[in-house]
């Protein structure tokens, strides 16, 4: 029997949890809003358009959590991961893609699916039940009406953090004979060479003079959002500077492991790095630089930046609200509302953070859809994956230290990493036993980490569920 399951939102959740449902042979209405409707921060009228950096972070999988996760994403036919390997541009060890490719990839492999209905429309408030299983996956910018008649069905005020987008420069503009391509630690990545990043070197006065200006810089009001808290993984470089003046250096301008080729006995005191971000070559996004300066304040401080002078800019960074859901509260452990469980959320309204973690929401959001739908539930995902732990983190959230006592939890968004990962049962040993200290520890348990993920996410597939001893 085939099913039809629509899909609110056609961003990288919504997009993956579309194709999740027509690759199992149902049928997906996936309705996008633009260009009927834009938003504050979409430029376009792609799926799956990226509006702030081109990364997918860290393609490990054997040694960090997202890299991790691209793996498991991969095993599970994911249309997002596919798409960026087929766009990926150097980025050292992270997976960076061009950010026009790859929507134009997710759109084009949606548009020609057979299983695949796209509706550009905007849902004013909730879909209405007819429609049956359904998943919102509007993101953080959902608009107002849905927004509204959400709060209204939970009886909760979505939580709220503001989120900024980094500048991107035209790469013909930056003065070559300052800047050097180097990747720290000149470590390669996929389709990269070790070499994948510009870097812009900066002495003890250029660095506190530039720290001087981002905090003394003009910045954006918004006062209607004044007690709004920023998600500490995409801070504004203005209010990082307002951290400390040492803040920056040891942050996303820190110097370590890189060396100036004009200069190599000459450490610098810090250093902006720029990341390729198109398939061409010719734009570069400033690597950490979200920020809420006004257009003229940014281009008056970043062309302090020696090797930036003359900086043409593509693009200049801004700020926008997010909002997400009370998703421990409102939840059940397959992303349903319990308010209404024909309705699913996946993606940032969750309260995960990341592209790959938005995109992953949606791949679990389709695939508990179909499941349910098909009376054939998934067994639960075992928390020691990627996926698992991700998902557990979203339903099951932050406990804060009063909670025992009957305090509230304190649920904000969240990267995928090993810290919402269960402890390993034995920690890994050298050779004869030998106990481990330092670094080789650290490598050796991340991968113990992610061995452990792999064998259980495959017993998960075949419908076994992993045997967890207790946790040392």
């Amino acid at each position: 029997m085939t099913y039809t399951i629509h899909i609110v939102g056609g961003g990288l959740a919504g997009s993956e949890a579309a194709w999740q449902i027509a690759e199992s042979g149902h049928r997906a209405v996936l309705h996008e809003m633009r260009p009927v409707r834009g938003t504050e921060a979409h430029q376009g009228e792609g799926l799956a358009e990226l509006v702030c950096s081109n990364s997918f972070r860290s393609d490990d999988a054997h040694g960090n959590a997202v890299g991790l996760l691209h793996q498991e994403m991969r095993t599970l036919g994911s249309l997002i991961m596919r798409a960026a390997d087929a766009h990926q541009v150097p980025a050292g060890g992270a997976l960076a893609v061009d950010r026009e490719g790859f929507s134009e990839a997710v759109t084009a492999a949606l548009e020609s699916h057979p299983n695949v209905t796209i509706v550009r429309e905007e849902i004013a408030g909730l879909p209405p039940e007819e429609w049956g299983p359904c998943i919102v996956a509007t993101g953080p910018l959902t608009a107002p009406g849905l927004a509204e008649s959400i709060r209204d069905l939970t009886g909760a005020e979505s939580l709220a953090f503001f989120d900024a987008i980094a500048p991107i420069v035209h790469r013909e503009s930056i003065d070559m004979d300052v800047a050097w391509f180097q990747s720290r630690y000149d470590k390669p990545g996929p389709g990269g060479t070790g070499a994948d990043y510009l870097n812009c070197p900066m002495d003890r006065d250029q660095y506190d003079a530039f720290v001087a200006a981002l905090v003394g810089g003009e910045k954006i009001g918004f006062k209607q959002w004044e007690g709004t808290p920023y998600f500490d993984g995409c801070l504004p470089i203005e209010v990082m500077a307002e951290r400390g003046p040492e803040t920056l250096r040891h942050g996303p301008m820190k110097p370590v492991g890189l060396t100036n080729p004009r200069a190599p006995d000459r450490k610098p005191c810090a250093i902006v790095q720029l990341r390729q971000d198109n398939a061409l070559g010719t734009l570069y996004n400033m690597v950490g630089f979200q920020t809420k300066l006004t257009y003229s304040e940014q281009v008056r401080i970043f062309r302090t930046i020696p090797g930036l002078e003359k900086a043409e800019f593509a693009r200049l960074g801004g700020l926008h609200r997010n909002t997400y859901l009370d998703s421990p509260r409102l939840l059940d452990a397959t992303l349903r509302l319990k308010a209404r469980p024909a309705l699913r959320f996946a993606g940032q309204i969750t309260g995960c953070e990341g592209y790959v973690e938005s995109a992953a929401v949606g791949l679990m959001a389709g695939r508990f859809a179909v499941a349910e739908a098909a009376c054939a539930p998934l067994a639960p995902l075992p928390q020691t994956t990627a996926l698992g732990a991700l998902i557990a983190h979203i339903t099951g959230g932050h406990v804060s230290a009063e909670e025992g006592g009957g305090g509230p939890r304190s649920f904000q968004p969240m990267n995928v990493n090993f810290g919402l990962f269960p402890p390993l049962e034995r920690m890994p040993r050298g050779e004869a036993g030998r106990r481990l200290r330092g670094p080789e520890k650290t490598a050796l348990k991340k991968r113990a980490l992610t061995d452990r993920a792999r064998e259980h996410l495959a017993a998960w597939m075949a419908g076994e569920q992993p045997v967890q001893a207790a946790a040392e």
